[in-house]
């Protein structure tokens, strides 16, 4: 399985028994985490940039 297919299938069973609207905060504070340790803002930018249309 390539890395990132286990990434994903660790974020869905970190979320199997959460409701929608749990599922949606731990995304957010996930995100908020990522983006802190990432910590560069050019490749934040990036990342949101392609977010909407589900680039990469």
């Amino acid at each position: 399985m390539p890395p990132h297919d286990g990434f994903y299938a660790e974020l869905i069973n970190g979320q199997r028994d959460l409701d929608e609207e749990q599922a949606l905060r731990m995304n957010a504070r996930l995100i908020l985490i990522l983006a802190n340790h990432i910590g560069d803002r050019k490749v934040l930018t990036e990342a949101i940039g392609c977010a909407p249309a589900g680039g990469g």
